[in-house]
């Protein structure tokens, strides 16, 4: 998940609906206390000013190594993908999860998969507020759901 804004109930919600999940991941701008969601992996995205949250994190799973950011250091909307490639590529990721735009996407470039799960709170593109659940197995199942969170 990501781009949550401080509204703390769409986070709750998906935790509770999804608790058998192995991992969540909030891909920043969750604009609330570390405390709050421990559950919670969770990069600082450009409004996490105030809270104590890391730019970046990687995890291994299943082989795979993952990088989370929230994509707000990349100034240039048409070249973030090419961007998001190069630091995988950089922190030896083939995987990249990130936020920001409040688009839900899932693209693969020069063999990095690139997975936004959109924004729980102010969709810019017209859908609904979205979130991603990411099987990884053998292969990398990406599904966005996407909901009218009140």
């Amino acid at each position: 998940m990501s781009d949550s804004h401080g509204r703390n109930a769409m986070v709750d919600h998906l935790l509770e609906k999804h608790n058998d999940a192995d991992l969540f991941i909030h891909c920043g701008d969750i604009e609330c206390d570390e405390y709050v969601f421990p559950a919670l992996e969770t990069v600082a995205g450009n409004n996490d000013i105030y809270y104590d949250y890391p730019s970046q994190r990687i995890f291994t799973v299943h082989g795979h190594r993952i990088l989370v950011l929230h994509s707000h250091q990349c100034m240039f909307y048409y070249k973030r993908s090419q961007w998001l490639r190069d630091t995988a590529i950089e922190n030896h990721c083939d995987i990249v999860f990130y936020g920001h735009t409040h688009v839900a996407k899932d693209e693969t470039l020069d063999g990095i998969r690139l997975v936004n799960p959109g924004s729980l709170r102010y969709s810019r593109d017209g859908r609904s507020p979205s979130y991603a659940i990411v099987i990884i197995e053998d292969d990398v199942n990406v599904q966005f759901y996407f909901e009218p969170f009140d």
